[in-house]
């Protein structure tokens, strides 16, 4: 088959339509825009959203709650089974064996096992997001989960460092200072 032979599939290219030259062309006229209006001008319509006027869908709706979607966490999930068939026994599991063995394909992702499947194999998971059924079945394996305490220690890190409520004692100097003052200028004021 010669270059010059090749055609395109059938449809696949079609002509342009060319409105608005005359009645023979058979979209002359109004070329298809119909009579009159806002639309059928040039530069007419209006903008998505527009309800002539009437106050608009999208500001109807009332706007409350919270929505957490800007900050949710999407997790690249891998099954207990995955591990099973591609880890031998006695191998570390972290991301970059995971994309090594191309079970991760994205560059940055953040992985979560989950405990769908059987697992034989005596694995160490070094990965930050375990879900209890999965760390159950690697731990009765024979395997120990060592990321997954990275979770944790925020959340007491938080609880630990609450500013305490300020003391009494604190207060005491300042109406002892308040109390001299007073004693100052009665003393002043007496001469």
């Amino acid at each position: 088959m010669a270059d010059m032979e090749i055609r395109p599939p059938s449809g696949s290219r079609k002509t342009k339509k060319i409105a608005g030259r005359g009645y023979s062309a058979r979209r002359g006229v109004k070329a298809g825009k119909g009579d009159k209006g806002q639309n059928s001008r040039s530069g007419g319509g209006v903008r998505p959203g527009f309800e002539g006027g009437q106050m608009p869908l999208y500001r109807r709706i009332p706007r409350k709650g919270f929505s957490n979607y800007p900050f949710k966490r999407e997790y690249d999930v891998i099954n207990v089974s995955t591990l099973e068939k591609k880890y031998s026994d006695g191998e570390t599991v972290s991301v970059e064996t995971l994309k090594e063995k191309r079970i991760l394909k994205k560059k940055f992702a953040s992985v979560k096992i989950l405990g769908e499947g059987e697992l034989s194999k005596k694995l160490t998971v070094d990965i930050a997001a375990v879900s209890a059924a999965a760390k159950e079945k690697i731990e009765k394996a024979g395997g120990s989960v060592v990321g997954s305490a990275e979770n944790e220690k925020p959340q007491e890190a938080k609880a630990e460092s609450k500013p305490e409520p300020a003391s009494d004692a604190s207060d005491a100097p300042e109406a002892s200072d308040d109390a001299e003052k007073q004693e100052e200028k009665g003393s002043v004021d007496g001469e």
